[in-house]
């Protein structure tokens, strides 16, 4: 009985007439994933742009280990966050795709570097991005190219071990706009005599209240022994 080869060969398929038969090549050099629909972009205002910088680098310091240099997110991570937040992000579009030799340039690192912290960034979930590539035509053949990726940074709300710090309560409704109550005429007279004042400026502190009566005494006798000992 022969034997049946289990790896089977191709061929191509015959031109057809008044056609040239065409070059068949292996995949588009394009990363799997990579889409060609449009990418539809989050405006971020600067201000949230710059509250998650600061919650990123709170991120690495509370994730910061005695005898290790930084924490989770790490110095060139920040570096190349630093770069997306403030460098590449439009605020009003968030469009945010610049290449990888680009954040290396502002980031002040290699392109290798970059491609280590953005994936640094993801596993966190700080960073998202999405593959893109295009479709064109070249000398009658249909190809895929590839772009840059769309850079997404997510909410700290997704950030994978981060603690949010603590949020303080707001002042009770009854409390807005309400001054904090003075100290008492006498506490007040007591400090200015720790602070080396004279019993004449001690008494002018004490009489600022007719009503009060202990303060008014007390005014008295400052005056009285200040008489005495002239």
């Amino acid at each position: 009985m022969p034997r049946i080869s289990s790896v089977s060969t191709w061929q191509p398929s015959p031109a057809l007439p008044g056609f040239a038969c065409l070059k068949t090549s292996a995949a588009w050099p394009v990363w799997s994933g990579s889409t060609t629909k449009e990418i539809k972009f989050q405006g971020m205002p600067k201000k949230a742009a710059t509250r998650l910088w600061h919650r990123a680098r709170d991120f690495d310091r509370q994730t910061r280990q005695a005898g290790k240099h930084g924490g989770a997110v790490g110095h060139t991570a920040l570096q190349v966050l630093h770069a997306l937040l403030f460098d590449f992000l439009n605020y009003t579009t968030g469009r945010l795709d610049p290449s990888q030799a680009a954040i290396a340039r502002k980031a002040n690192v290699c392109p290798r570097t970059v491609a280590n912290a953005i994936k640094r960034l993801r596993d966190l979930g700080i960073l998202n991005w999405v593959r893109r590539c295009a479709e064109s035509w070249k000398d009658g053949r249909f190809v895929l190219e590839q772009e840059t990726n769309a850079y997404a940074v997510l909410p700290a709300t997704q950030w994978r071990g981060y603690r949010p710090p603590m949020e303080m309560p707001p002042p009770h409704s009854d409390t807005w706009g309400a001054t904090p109550p003075l100290p008492s005429l006498v506490a007040q007279a007591a400090a200015e005599q720790q602070h080396g004042g004279s019993l004449r400026s001690m008494a002018g502190i004490l009489d600022a209240d007719p009503s009060d009566g202990l303060a008014m005494a007390l005014a008295r006798l400052a005056r009285s022994i200040e008489a005495r000992d002239s």
